[in-house]
């Protein structure tokens, strides 16, 4: 082949893998790699999942208001609670917290971006589509219904009919296919978790900027490097619990199945083997937002930094060996159950060295109430509370007593709810300046807080007496006359307090994006590198890489060394940042696609391996071949310019 001819070639192939150049309009959201851009659109997609387990929680609350409620039945009441935490925990919250990784963690450690920008996208699409292919199951046979925590026999023992599921038909049938919505959903969002473990890890080791050793690390970049690792030992064993469910469930292995062979509760140790730091994988980056927020409107360093580092590290080691207590019920015997018990009661003590450092940052300061600082002043409060609430479960005869009641629901609802939830929250209020340029209105983020404030207490601390009062968890509808009448109604009215504030929330986001504001790049006062960026911070998040010499950098810059500098303009061409792909998007599509698969057989069953495998194989190929940069031109021999697929210096693919 002719030189002339390699070069045609070499055109044909860049055309085909060429890579998008979008800069505005939906197709720059759907190719960006952008760490800041994948971080909104975390955040946007779990709020609108937050709306719909809101409104799933809203329909739990009204058919518990009274006695003998009729709202919906059985089987929709077990759709709808499941559907409830299946969303908070996986589509929520953990993502809610991603949201704030992926666009901060570059930020505060003077990086461009991630280690793997690609991979960050894949992780944003795996998610999307898992939660989509969740919901998708209400199309079929209904939404899953064996509670979020997929306990078996619940989940079903059995495989279906060897012709194939007979839905709509068989009740057993119509179980196992919603059930496996639950095991292959969440088998593909626990590939986005693992993706973007691996992505925070690589970056905080390896892209930190110039000075910046561990210990100079802001508290959330810490809090989400021991978050991701946590992720990455955590995800795989969720994931063989899922796909054994999903062999049992569709082709009758035994492993949970004790009529087959198999122990029910082998499932409950490697569910909560992950469930049990799954809980601290939520709390930690709620735990980091704090201690960011905290000094800055106390205008004091955060107290005790080593102790709170350490203290998360402390709790997420100390996590692994807790999961036990959520087992009390199942007869372990008392040397296991004594050993579980005393473990939860320790890994209490670097809770409590993180709260009383809270409380010593808040000591004596200059405090502002502003937005973010009520929301992290609740997460102190509302946690603390929960984290009492739970050490009673380390005493093994009251957990007995109070398993399967709502006891346990207020409690879980006080450290996730009011712990992760209203530390994010007050996270959206600080950090909306730095993706967005524009900040919230304080009058309207202060009607949110305190409404959430009161809905969550009237919704949540009844529970405490209704479970203390014997109110089973996970019943439909309860007779008149078992004393919990009262308790019901006000639990059910402040569900729809929290309703209004989010609403109040989202009259505030509007507001905020109708607004035009010139801000500077540190609104706040604030501590750390991410505020030496404009407001927006640009796509390539800094000019020139920060020096970092002091852990509060920025404070120092402008109360020590005499304020900061405004460097010259840099022209952001001149600054090369990972190029745009199509083909995350590509090799996410591909998971879903096969995952229905699983539900068909025959010729319909092949099909759609056949093309979930080839979207994936594609996606990953193209993935592979596509150029490692953005075309530039030079001439060719002939007159005519062709494209250098050749990567830049100091390119990052």
């Amino acid at each position: 082949m002719t030189v002339v001819d390699d070069r045609r070639a070499s055109r044909t192939r860049r055309s085909v893998f060429a890579r998008p150049t979008a800069t505005t309009g939906w197709r720059s959201w759907v190719t960006t790699v952008d760490h800041k851009r994948i971080g909104i659109m975390y955040g946007v997609a779990s709020l609108a999942f937050f709306a719909v387990g809101g409104l799933e929680a809203l329909l739990i609350r009204v058919q518990l208001a009274g006695p003998n409620g009729s709202l919906v039945t059985a089987d929709q009441y077990n759709q709808i609670f499941t559907m409830h935490g299946l969303t908070m925990v996986f589509f929520v919250v953990m993502p809610l917290g991603a949201a704030f990784m992926n666009f901060l963690l570059p930020l505060q450690i003077g990086a461009r971006d991630v280690a793997f920008p690609r991979l960050n996208a894949l992780s944003w699409w795996v998610f999307l589509a898992a939660g989509i292919f969740v919901y998708s199951a209400v199309l079929f046979d209904g939404l899953p219904n064996g509670s979020w925590v997929g306990y078996s026999p619940l989940a079903g023992t059995v495989g279906p009919d060897p012709a194939g599921l007979t839905f709509g038909a068989d009740s057993a049938a119509i179980h196992q296919s919603r059930m496996l919505f639950y095991s292959l959903g969440l088998q593909i969002a626990g590939v986005a978790s693992l993706a973007s473990a691996v992505n925070f890890i690589t970056t905080t080791l390896n892209m930190r900027a110039p000075g910046m050793t561990l210990m100079r690390m802001p508290t959330f970049a810490w809090m989400t490097f021991v978050t991701a690792a946590m992720l990455l030992f955590a995800m795989p064993i969720l994931g063989i619990a899922l796909w054994q469910m999903m062999f049992q469930v569709r082709w009758a292995a035994p492993f949970y199945d004790p009529t087959n062979g198999g122990d029910p509760v082998l499932w409950q140790h490697m569910f909560w083997l992950f469930g049990h730091p799954e809980v601290y994988i939520m709390i930690l980056p709620a735990f980091g937002i704090v201690s960011e927020i905290l000094p800055v409107f106390s205008r004091k360093p955060l107290f005790g930094y080593s102790a709170v580092v350490f203290s998360g590290i402390a709790i997420a080691f100390m996590g692994w060996g807790v999961w036990a207590h959520h087992m009390f019920a199942t007869g372990l015997g008392p040397v296991a159950d004594a050993a579980f018990g005393i473990s939860s009661m320790v890994i209490a003590v670097p809770t409590g060295i993180k709260i009383f450092n809270w409380l010593g940052t808040m000591w004596g300061g200059q405090i502002r109430f502003t937005t973010p600082m009520l929301f992290s002043i609740g997460l102190v409060s509302m946690f603390t509370i929960g984290g009492l609430s739970g050490v009673t479960h380390a005493l093994v005869p009251s957990d007995t007593q109070q398993h399967d009641t709502y006891y346990i629901v207020a409690h879980f609802h006080y450290v996730l709810f009011g712990g992760a939830l209203f530390a994010l929250f007050g996270a959206i209020y600080y950090w909306a300046p730095k993706a967005f340029g524009r900040m919230f209105d304080e009058r309207i983020g202060k009607v949110h807080f305190v409404l959430m404030l009161i809905g969550f207490n009237l919704t949540f601390g009844p529970m405490h007496l209704l479970g203390l009062n014997g109110m089973p968890r996970r019943y439909y509808t309860y007779a008149d006359g078992m004393g919990w009448n009262t308790w019901n109604l006000v639990s059910s009215s402040g569900a729809f307090v929290i309703a209004l504030s989010f609403l109040v929330f989202l009259y505030g986001c509007w507001r905020l994006r109708r607004s035009e504001q010139d801000l500077p790049p540190d609104p706040w006062d604030a501590r750390t590198i991410e505020w030496l960026t404009p407001c927006p911070a640009p796509a390539h998040n800094f000019d020139t890489i920060p020096f970092v010499s002091e852990r509060d950098e920025v404070w120092y810059r402008k109360h020590r060394d005499g304020g900061l500098e405004t460097p010259d303009p840099v022209d952001p061409s001149t600054i090369h940042m990972p190029s745009p792909s199509w083909f995350p998007l590509v090799l996410s599509l591909g998971l879903p696609v096969a995952a229905y698969g699983v539900f068909t057989e025959g010729a319909a069953q092949v099909a759609l391996f056949v093309v979930g495998g080839m979207l994936v194989t594609g996606g990953m190929l193209g993935w592979a071949v596509e150029p490692s940069s953005e075309p530039s031109t030079e001439p060719d021999p002939a007159g005519r310019s062709t494209d250098d697929p050749g990567p830049r210096a100091g390119e990052r693919s």
